[in-house]
């Protein structure tokens, strides 16, 4: 995903923020080679920070997790002493409104009090580092469809989706998601999109893990962006066929169940830059008569789906924010600058979409409200 206006913010932001620690921590010393220190490490935090775009992680050629560590490390760092620094205001200036209303033992107390609370951000993202980035959870929803055949009703379909084995995600922590896979007993299962974050991450190691997943109908999928910023998505298809996983790339394929016909059609991922031109051509993989699915990356096709009469997206793409702060029952996310489609059950017309958090992260290594996802779907007679 990209949107240049945020990018930008976020970057005067991240540059006041450090220029903002370094005039603090040099007027905290007299020592002469702290301030060189400190501009050779806002250099280092750059360079570091240009690696949190995708772009940046995939085309140079340094290895996939020596650019995923530096700019998880840039981005981490920037996030939480920004959270802090703006913490630290707040109580200085609430220290200044009621300074001479406060005796000295309950001073002390607000003083401990602030400090706790600019510990607070990086307590959150050592939560979401170290124990909800691995809580992967199972997840069932029942996605009600108008005009479902009666041999369709009860359709248990296994989704798994921003997989991202790479720095942050182990084969051994895949291999426990697939395990849990393993007792849903799904009748299709459907893989939408980046199995790895950039072109030196364990791409045989995922396909390899997927193979292990068992559905009657079998194993299906459509490729992410990040197949694509990796220049991997002919040899993605071409291993995944040699252990029967069928990426759809602009194709489709048809599976009975009883009486009723299941078209299952999938596509490349688009990009926003494309949005006036979604799904061009995705039409002549319909089938009349038979519940069309599509699998696409990007969420962000949904209205496009819906227009040519697909019944089902199924998609991926957003992380369901990963970092999500719900206020006032809205949600409060990175991925709403980029999509309405964040999480969940989406309906338009009589068309449905099901967005999923997926596996894994990008970024940062952190998840914090929006936890790792197994999806299983069953269709519904609406």
């Amino acid at each position: 995903m990209a949107n240049f206006p945020l990018d930008l913010t976020l970057i005067v932001i991240f540059a006041l923020v450090q220029w903002r620690v370094t005039q603090l921590l040099v007027a905290a010393t007299s020592r002469r080679w702290i301030r060189p220190a400190l501009i050779l490490f806002a250099v280092f935090l750059a360079v570091g920070y240009a690696f949190t775009f995708s772009v940046v992680l995939t085309r140079v050629r340094i290895p996939t997790r020596i650019g995923s560590i530096l700019g998880a490390g840039s981005l981490t760092y920037f996030l939480t002493v920004t959270s802090a620094l703006a913490i630290y205001y707040t109580l200085a200036g609430l220290r200044r409104i009621f300074h001479t209303d406060v005796d000295p033992l309950r001073r002390r107390v607000l003083h401990a009090a602030g400090g706790a609370l600019m510990a607070a951000p990086f307590a959150v993202v050592g939560y979401g580092a170290f124990i909800e980035r691995t809580d992967f959870r199972v997840r069932e929803v029942d996605i009600a469809l108008a005009g479902l055949p009666v041999d369709l009703d009860g359709l248990r379909i296994l989704q798994l989706s921003d997989i991202h084995l790479s720095a942050f995600l182990s084969e051994g922590e895949f291999a426990r998601v697939i395990d849990a896979c393993l007792d849903l007993h799904p009748q299709l299962a459907v893989v939408t999109g980046d199995l790895i974050s950039g072109h030196t991450d364990p791409l045989d190691a995922c396909i390899r893990q997927l193979a292990r997943l068992k559905a009657d109908a079998g194993i299906f999928g459509c490729m992410g962006n990040h197949e694509r910023y990796a220049r991997a998505e002919d040899y993605t298809a071409r291993q995944a066929a040699r252990v029967g996983i069928r990426f759809l790339r602009g194709q489709a394929q048809t599976l009975r169940f009883g009486n009723a016909v299941l078209n299952l059609a999938g596509v490349d991922f688009l990009p926003q830059s494309r949005r006036a031109d979604y799904l061009h051509g995705a039409r002549r993989l319909m089938v009349p008569g038979a519940t069309n699915v599509l699998l696409e990356h990007n969420p962000d096709v949904f209205p496009a789906a819906a227009r040519q009469g697909y019944n089902l997206l199924l998609a991926g793409h957003t992380h369901g924010g990963q970092v999500a702060v719900e206020i006032l029952a809205q949600s409060i996310n990175p991925a709403s600058f980029f999509t309405p489609y964040v999480y969940g059950l989406y309906r338009r017309g009589n068309a449905a979409a099901y967005v999923t958090r997926g596996i894994g992260t990008i970024g940062i290594p952190v998840r914090i409200g929006a936890p790792p996802e197994i999806s299983l779907l069953r269709l519904r007679k609406a």
